[in-house]
């Protein structure tokens, strides 16, 4: 090949090089300023990370960049200490950089991490409150999540009752408390199913063992810990209580806790029926409550598997809040007399 037509061919290169360059930087300049007419229509971006790698592909991936690097380039020489915010947006192709920029510190929903404390003893009131409050998910929305098995997998939930009428939440007693890392604007669903994960994991044979062999099922058991959950103070005080209990359950006494009452009055006020409140009402039903009356700790679960053997039916907290337990009406009576209790 002549000299002449190598030049010719290497010219050709070097401007074909050429003009794909200043195209390239066109349609980068277009995106950057937004006016690249890509696409107008909005799509719902959810990021769940705050990595800028992540972030990047996102954007590409839907199509609101062109190139993630350059996005990643632009942020970090226009916006070097930039915070992504977990959330979903709705964003297009045609928002410039900055645009997009400042769009990314609004979500339309926001994702933020959030941190929630779940403490022992709170009941679904107090539970679908304190998510409320922490922007977690709306209260209406973790009753109705509460109140059927049905969307989770776990196989002991075919041991709790199905379609029966005198029960509340029939998932309560089954949220586990403890520390849950969150976001904002979570399903109900995935939270719930968070909290009865934290449950399952705690499932051991320990209890199981303990349902065996006093012949109780499972939803009994935990309806039983509930009970000490709310009238007990320390765990000496939840060990002994739970063998008062034991014991009225085996003569076939009623339990009478007040603690069951306040319970009670909260799901009729929710809207349950009065059938509902006497079957939760210790002093009206004849042994246990139709269900927990709240959700325990793994303290008062082991209290009252391990509690001791005794003669105690009766029990009462004086004002110091010291515990006093008897054997008979007598000795309850004159320790009432000795301890003011109201």
């Amino acid at each position: 090949m002549k000299k002449s037509a190598k030049l010719a061919i290497g010219i050709v290169v070097v401007l074909v090089i050429i003009i794909a360059i200043i195209f390239g930087c066109n349609a980068v300049m277009k995106d950057i300023k937004g006016t690249e007419n890509k696409n107008t229509e909005d799509c719902n971006i959810y990021l769940k990370s705050s990595a800028q790698y992540d972030v990047a592909a996102e954007l590409k991936k839907n199509g609101i960049v062109i190139d993630d690097s350059i996005w990643s380039l632009w942020m970090d020489r226009h916006y070097p200490d930039f915070e992504y915010i977990n959330g979903e947006y709705y964003m297009n192709a045609d928002m410039s950089y900055e645009e997009i920029a400042k769009k990314l510190q609004n979500p339309d929903i926001s994702h933020r991490p959030v941190t929630v404390a779940i403490p022992e003893g709170y009941n679904v009131f107090d539970i679908a409150k304190t998510l409320e409050e922490n922007g977690v998910c709306k209260k209406a929305d973790f009753y109705k999540a509460v109140s059927t098995t049905e969307d989770y997998t776990y196989g002991w939930l075919e041991s709790l009752p199905k379609d029966n009428k005198n029960v509340g939440f029939v998932l309560e007693g089954f949220l586990f408390p403890a520390t849950y890392d969150w976001a904002e604007n979570m399903t109900a669903l995935e939270v719930v199913d968070d909290m009865l994960g934290a449950f399952d994991s705690r499932l051991n044979s320990d209890i199981t063992g303990y349902c065996e062999k006093n012949n109780m099922s499972l939803y009994e058991f935990i309806t039983l810990c509930s009970i000490v959950q709310e009238e007990s103070f320390s765990i000496e005080s939840a060990e002994n209580i739970a063998s008062v209990l034991v014991n009225r359950l085996e003569n076939g006494s009623k339990l009478q806790c007040d603690v069951t009452y306040f319970y009670a009055k909260e799901l009729l006020d929710y809207g349950f029926s009065r059938d509902v409140y006497d079957s939760y009402y210790t002093y009206r039903c004849p042994a246990l409550p139709s269900g927990p009356i709240t959700n325990s700790g793994m303290e008062v679960v082991n209290a009252v598997i391990n509690h001791p053997d005794t003669d105690y039916l009766f029990f009462f907290s004086d004002l110091n809040s010291e515990f006093h337990f008897a054997s008979t009406g007598e000795e309850f009576e004159r320790l009432k007399q000795q301890y003011p209790w109201q």
